[in-house]
């Protein structure tokens, strides 16, 4: 693999990009969910007991605690730790300089304390995917203070390898799982024909794709499979053009699913761990510059040819296979594929058993790989104290990433049993000793297809009298017929995503939902606020309503009409059963599910903090409340990627005016040589003068070319390397 220099730098970018938008997305929820009047309260998670602050630490690893100290509530102390979160990032985003270990390992430690704390609403396996690559980038980036925001240490190549690996597991897991879970809609290639519909939160293209032919659909279920279960392996290829079919693969995947669904940073976290694919080549030609290494491999003709058969037979037996396993057949009749899946269960277990083992050892001998060239590179730099200190960091970082691959093997290995039951103690052991960290998690991403029947969704409705109900519409999840599905990507409104769960089950499944019950009936602003931004569209904002309910409806998407135009509707639905009765302030049935569930707040109410950061805390609040939190997290991007963007392009400005004037002094001189022949009095003397320059000019005239065409290419990539530089 090539140097990785670009991708890295790429690579941390995207992570501050990503950690901004997660600290943004819970700021503006952190009230409702769980702020002293929310649903979850976080100050019942923290039970102060007189113990040292060391031990609280150690207990529940949260900088929560430190809230006291600074006189500051729970609720308070969250704001603080997101906005010096998402001020972090934003810092990260704007200077190289800042995308530093330091200032990584501030940021995970950040986003630990607030999952530590987060209860339901924090428990997604993208916050443990965002945790797990977050602690990766403290080994990943650069120490400032050490070696320059810039400087490539000879390790670089091992600790990025580890996101390569993380990219593998989650890629491999999740099309694992949806044939170990033995849901009847993946192992029927139907999935698809039903997932569009009942996602959380759809885009308006989902409707669009749910239109498409069913062997469409069975088809786009056999693409995923294959790009997410054996294409994966091409990530340890040591052909580079192997890596990059499996790169843009995962790239297709991850666009669709953004195109379909709102899936917050899930899918842009996925993409960013897809540039550990990618080389400093690779990179170079999407910004269309020349490459040193095209002219440094023509010597050899044999070797690139064998490469080139090499990828034809993969990329030939991974069609074949395909075909094979879910008999792919061109029906001309009816101008589609069809496709069935021709594979057992039993089979498909047995191959699980045969390959994960083997998998595990080709992930050995490929940080292996890594780690012996890195050391070699260490080894052959000149200067006895570079090379000493030189080996010292490798030592150290790849310890570390041994470690860390190590430990990730137990969560990997949950997907086949018997593999994981063979795994040597001592490793389950460190597990054991790191999971409360999210190190190393295990990921499964729709492992079963739900709302088969059609998807469920709870609707809450109000009333005044008793009589008279309205229904309490969400800005995001569907409940209005007529309203069109929202894009909100990359925020993630958590309350809508767990009222998608909470439909799936009864609602003692769901001991939240008589929580949020409790807080409309009290009429509680910072719980409102997580279903309408904008109160006013809030139908009780006036005053609560003396009387709740909810029932569970059937939803579907709508088809076209006959003649093949739309219907004024998105969705259409059906009454299944009631899901919450009738309740009020005061009910026994709503008195005794809050007791049951520990959600009565007996504690004294607490008094609101005068010093400084709570006000400034309290000043941020206000100045952000009322705003969509999508277009506050878009906001910021367009700020920083027009902050980023800017040097870059004066630079390029700087040098297009260097170019101009260049090419005026070039005229002038010119004007004046034609001047001084022009000023000639002998006629012979001109012509001689004439007819020696062009000769002189036809001996020299491929040399300048080649010059000019050289000068033209260095000009070319110093200009876009130091755009490059300013914008990232």
């Amino acid at each position: 693999m090539g140097d990785i220099i670009l991708p890295r730098r790429l690579f941390l970018w995207c992570m501050a990009l990503i950690y901004m938008v997660a600290f943004v997305s819970l700021y503006v929820q952190i009230p409702g969910l769980y702020g002293n009047d929310g649903l979850l309260p976080a100050r019942w998670q923290l039970r102060y007991t007189g113990k040292p602050l060391l031990n609280q630490l150690l207990s529940s690893p949260t900088l929560l605690w430190l809230g006291p100290h600074l006189g500051l509530d729970t609720q308070t102390a969250m704001e603080l730790l997101c906005l010096t979160g998402a001020a972090l990032s934003l810092a990260a985003m704007v200077a190289e300089a800042l995308r530093d270990s330091l200032v990584f390992f501030c940021l995970w430690a950040l986003y630990l304390s607030m999952y530590q704390v987060g209860q339901v609403f924090l428990y997604f396996q993208w916050d443990n995917l965002l945790l797990e690559t977050g602690f990766l980038c403290i080994l990943v980036a650069p120490l400032t203070s050490v070696r320059g925001s810039r400087a490539v240490g000879e390790h670089d190549r091992v600790t990025f390898w580890l996101i390569r690996w993380l990219l593998f597991r989650l890629m491999f897991a999740s099309g694992v799982v949806k044939l170990t879970s033995r849901c009847p809609t993946w192992w029927g290639l139907t999935a698809l024909t039903y997932h569009y519909e009942t996602q959380c939160i759809p885009t308006p293209l989902a409707w669009f794709a749910h239109q498409l032919p069913v062997w469409w659909h069975k088809l786009s279920v056999v693409g995923t499979f294959v790009i997410e279960i054996p294409v994966p392996l091409l990530f340890f290829s040591p052909l580079r053009r192997l890596r990059l079919g499996a790169f843009y693969l995962q790239v297709l995947l991850q666009v669709l699913i953004i195109l379909s669904g709102n899936y917050n940073v899930f899918n842009l976290l996925t993409l960013t761990l897809c540039l550990s694919l990618l080389d400093d080549r690779h990179v170079n030609f999407w910004l269309r510059k020349a490459n040193k290494f095209d002219d440094e491999n023509n010597d050899s003709k044999l070797l690139p040819w064998l490469c080139y058969l090499v990828e034809l037979v993969v990329w030939a037996l991974l069609i074949i296979g395909t075909i094979i396993c879910f008999d792919l057949q061109v029906d001309s009749a009816k101008n589609a594929i069809s496709s069935r899946t021709a594979f057992t269960y039993h089979q498909f277990n047995q191959f699980l058993k045969t390959v994960t083992f083997p998998i595990i050892w080709i992930g050995v001998l490929s940080l292996t790989w890594e780690l012996v060239t890195s050391m070699f590179r260490c080894a052959c730099v000149s200067g006895f104290l570079k090379r000493f200190l030189g080996m010292i960091q490798w030592t150290v970082f790849a310890a570390a990433a041994v470690s860390m691959f190590a430990v990730s093997l137990v969560p990997f290995s949950f997907v086949e049993y018997d593999s994981h039951a063979r795994l040597w103690p001592g490793v389950r052991q460190a597990f054991g000793l790191v999971d409360r960290y999210q190190l190393a998690n295990s990921y499964g991403l729709f492992r079963r297809m739900t709302g088969v029947g059609g998807r469920p969704e709870v609707v809450i409705e109000g009333s005044k009298d008793g009589n008279t109900w309205t229904e309490i519409e969400f800005m995001y999840k569907p409940g209005n017929l007529s309203a069109s599905p929202p894009v909100v990507t990359p925020h993630q409104p958590r309350l809508d995503w767990q009222m998608w769960f909470a439909a799936l089950g009864p609602q003692t499944q769901s001991p939240w939902f008589t929580s949020l019950m409790y807080r409309l009936l009290q009429g509680k602003r910072e719980v409102i606020e997580l279903i309408q931004t904008d109160v006013s569209k809030y139908p009780f904002h006036e005053e609560p309503p003396a009387y709740l309910r909810a029932h569970r409806y059937r939803y579907w998407f709508t088809e076209p009409k006959a003649d093949g135009s739309y219907p004024e509707r998105w969705w259409r639905r059906v009454y299944d059963e009631e899901f919450y009765p009738r309740v009020h302030l005061g009910n026994t049935f709503l008195d005794g599910m809050l007791s049951q569930f520990g959600l009565k707040d007996k504690s004294a109410p607490r008094r609101v903090s005068n010093a400084t950061v709570a006000q400034a805390v309290r000043w941020v609040r206000t100045q952000v409340r009322g705003v969509p939190a999508h277009t506050l997290i878009w906001t910021l991007i367009a700020c920083c990627a027009t902050f980023c963007l800017l040097p870059g392009l004066r630079s390029k400005n700087k040098h297009a005016e260097q170019t101009a004037v260049t090419h005026k002094m070039a005229e002038k001189v010119n004007d004046h040589t034609e001047g001084v022949d022009e000023g000639l009095s002998d006629p012979e003397e001109k012509q001689e003068q004439q007819a020696k320059e062009e000769e002189d000019d036809e001996k020299n005239t491929e040399e300048e070319d080649d010059e000019e065409n050289e000068q033209e290419v260095i000009n070319e990539n110093e200009e876009e390397e130091e755009i490059l530089d300013k914008s990232f």
